[in-house]
């Protein structure tokens, strides 16, 4: 792609392939919906509109006017009071030994959680549920020869299995059901919204610790977060020292 390819001339000013990829840019993820010839014709078309109401603007000497300056200068004291807050912030570091003391001085905080495995198989009945769990039980079907034929849950393809899964992943009474369960135990017929399920608790997860390595990434961003407040506070108190302030309150 020629980026210097002009695509429109607006008063003798050129708008190149070059200003649309800048606009795309500009808009972020936003900009892939753009990103197709009849997308990127609608920013063209924007950058042409902008061009003639900049040409507009300058030859009716609206910059130099009071209203746009004072515009431009409220514009200006907060661009500068957020480059200087952006520029605070990018100095603070948190290294790898930050993080690793950290977790190992709050060691209750990485302990995990307890989860399970669990298969089921879905009725809409009651009755069906414990014609179905009395038939397991003698032995004329297997659990997963029941999940297959007569659950309406799409897990029943797979035998009933559901995985492995947390306290709260499930409606209320499923979870209750399935972490009161040893592993290898059957029951139900347990009632949802859903319908009745007889339930097959597989295995038992106990909780175990999340290690370093999963920790660091929110640990950083933790860390980070915190250290950012800190240095912001520390300068905001260096700042007032520097420059008092005489704070009235809002409230008189």
């Amino acid at each position: 792609m020629n980026n210097g390819k002009v695509l429109a001339v607006v008063g003798g000013h050129p708008i190149t392939e070059a200003d649309v990829d800048r606009a795309l840019m500009g808009m972020g993820q936003r900009g892939q919906q753009y990103n197709n010839p009849q997308g990127r014709q609608m920013l063209l078309e924007q950058l042409i509109h902008k061009e003639l109401i900049l040409m507009d603007a300058r030859k009716n000497l609206m910059e130099h006017e009071a209203d746009f300056r004072q515009q431009m200068e409220q514009m200006k004291t907060e661009m500068l009071a957020n480059y200087y807050v952006e520029k605070l912030l990018r100095q603070v570091r948190v290294n790898d030994s930050d993080l690793q003391t950290y977790y190992d001085e709050h060691p209750e905080e990485f302990q995990g959680e307890e989860s399970v495995s669990a298969s089921h198989i879905l009725v809409d009945s009651e009755e069906r549920a414990q014609e179905l769990l009395d038939q397991i039980k003698a032995g004329d079907i297997t659990f997963e020869e029941a999940a297959k034929s007569f659950s309406s849950c799409p897990s029943g393809q797979n035998g009933g299995s559901l995985g492995q899964f947390g306290h709260g992943q499930m409606v209320p009474e499923f979870d209750e059901a399935c972490f009161s369960m040893e592993a290898g135990q059957l029951a139900g017929p347990v009632k949802t919204q859903f319908g009745y399920h007889l339930i097959r608790l597989d295995e038992k997860h106990p909780a175990e610790p999340v290690s370093f390595a999963e920790a660091k990434p929110m640990l950083e961003q933790k860390l980070m977060a915190e250290a950012q407040q800190k240095a912001y506070q520390s300068k905001m108190n260096q700042l007032k020292i520097l420059y008092p302030v005489d704070q009235m309150g809002i409230l008189s």
